[in-house]
């Protein structure tokens, strides 16, 4: 029989503060979404603000005597007072950080010094060095260690708004003499393109929904497949590549011919077939299939596309002599400090509502925990990046082939942090080194058995995968036992199950799909 009664028990439970939560937000994101979340942070909290001049500054005598009434009658500021104590902990890793980089001959460059040590006690209003703390956290404030800023253009003075295929389509249109019906169909015809610039739907389904006549509306297409770029407004492959042909004058020649009739060859690759067909000696159709191979099967992409990706590397890693500079890229981030007015409000005399304080106590405890974890954020991918240094040293000299391997889990053992701390540090990130800009993940990789027992990271594997394709006979491409026997001769242990995963990972086609017929 069921009945309600109490009962008391012991139990483990894992439970994440919000500030726990907010610094493994934090963490995972790159240098331009943390711009944005600081920005969002300083519009929403008041007492959190950009610092950009230094103002009058308060004494932490002030400070003190307003937090020291308010406790007499009311502890629970003891919730701002215990962020004061967070800068303690960078102590200890700043020095773990800094004889890292002596050991390896590095050096890390981060502007600005930890706070000192603060010991706590059962009574932190008699213990914490209010002076230390209140000169960093306040105005003249703290801030966010930064360099010597100065007045820069913001990159997007420099960056053009893409153009769209139906903008582009509508500019060249606007140029040309038509009846209004027509122009009217063409901007229907215009609205039923694709991103690849393919025509998605029938001329009676365009006419009929668009109110138009077919033929008002073939004569629109007509128009459309004319303009730039050549080959818009297809249907289907072979049309896209024709009207290409045609804009370039190619009508009637040898790959006019191959598009129009023998497109079933020209997929199956049967030149010896395309020569008896079409009379034309095997020069004549390698010509003109290279010719085919130079044209574009997806024309709008260029401009539908997302285009390229904006990458602002988060990390620079800088050769110098013999050794190698760390830098954070901090450019353009808003340095941060906390706003003096608002102490006011926690002084019990200037404010008597008990629920302004707290609000007031709150946004302090919230803006201070920003700023620490923002730093924490920098500390940890710091020595991330420092482990990156230390193990990939041969691929920062030489390249890519140099590359060894690097799991997640050595670095989060070698920094004392767990991998999944790690996985966020390197997610979404860039770093500029002398071998170019690459994905922080990229440094890491698992690792194959290569010759006399050594390790080979998977990438390096892969691209010897793809230069042994490269390097086949068209006519007699390789299988993939084939391509696995080569490899395990170098001394490398793989499978031909495996092989085939990497080709594909590759998009390389099969074997099959590669064969060159006579």
């Amino acid at each position: 029989m069921l009945s309600q009664r109490l009962q008391v028990g012991v139990a483990q439970k894992q439970i994440l503060t919000p500030g726990l939560v907010q610094l493994v937000s934090v963490l995972q994101l790159n240098r331009l979404e943390l711009r944005e979340m600081i920005v969002q942070e300083i519009s929403a909290n008041p007492v959190l603000e950009e610092s950009l001049d230094a103002g009058e500054e308060i004494t932490p005598e002030e400070l003190q005597n307003i937090l020291e009434r308010e406790r007499v009658s009311d502890p629970s500021d003891q919730g701002v007072l215990d962020v004061a104590a967070s800068p303690a902990q960078y102590e200890a890793e700043d020095d773990r950080i800094e004889m890292a980089s002596e050991n390896a001959g590095i050096v890390e460059i981060v502007d600005g010094a930890p706070a000192d040590p603060i010991s706590t006690t059962a009574d932190p209003f008699d213990e914490i060095d209010f002076d230390n703390y209140f000169q960093e956290y306040l105005e003249p404030g703290f801030k966010s260690p930064a360099g010597e800023t100065t007045e820069k253009p913001s990159w997007e003075t420099f960056v053009s708004s893409p153009i769209t295929l139906p903008d582009l389509l509508r500019q060249q249109l606007s140029l040309l003499i038509m009846p209004a019906e027509v122009r009217d169909a063409a901007d229907t015809v215009i609205g039923n393109l694709d991103d690849n610039g393919y025509l998605v739907a029938a001329i009676d389904e365009i006419a009929t929904f668009g109110g138009h006549t077919v033929d008002d509306t073939e004569k629109a297409l007509e128009e459309i497949q004319a303009l730039e770029p050549a080959g818009v407004g297809a249907r289907d492959v072979r049309e896209c590549l024709m009207l290409q042909l045609e804009s370039r004058g190619g009508e009637g020649g040898v790959a006019w011919q191959i598009l129009d009739k023998h497109m079933k060859l020209l997929e199956n690759k049967q030149l010896r077939e395309l020569s008896r067909v079409l009379g034309r000696p095997p020069e004549h159709i390698a010509v003109a299939i290279d010719a085919i191979r130079h044209l574009d099967p997806k024309p709008g992409l260029r401009y539908s596309g997302s285009g390229a990706r904006l990458v602002e590397p988060d990390v620079y890693i800088i050769k110098d002599s013999d050794s190698y500079i760390i830098e954070l890229n901090d450019d353009d981030l808003p340095q941060l400090r906390l706003n003096r007015e608002y102490l006011k409000m926690l002084d019990r005399e200037k404010e008597p509502d008990k629920d302004v304080r707290n609000y007031v106590k709150e946004r302090f405890s919230s803006a201070a925990m920003l700023i620490k974890n923002i730093e924490q954020r920098k500390h940890t991918i710091m020595r991330v990046c420092q482990c990156v240094v230390e193990r990939q040293r041969e691929f920062l000299d030489l390249g890519i082939a140099q590359l060894r391997p690097m799991m997640i889990k050595d670095v989060a053992e070698e920094i004392g942090v767990h991998a999944s701390t790690v996985s966020r540090a390197v997610s979404s990130k860039y770093v500029h080194t002398p071998q170019g800009v690459f994905e922080l993940r990229f440094f890491f990789s698992e690792a194959v058995q290569g010759p006399s027992g050594s390790s080979t990271p998977l990438l390096v594997l892969k691209q010897k995968v793809k230069k042994i394709i490269d390097d086949e006979d068209p006519k007699k491409p390789l299988t993939d036992e084939q391509i696995t026997a080569r490899l395990q001769q170098e001394g490398f242990e793989v499978t031909r199950r495996t092989v085939a995963k990497y080709r594909e990972d590759l998009r390389i086609p099969s074997t099959h799909q590669r064969r060159v017929k006579d």
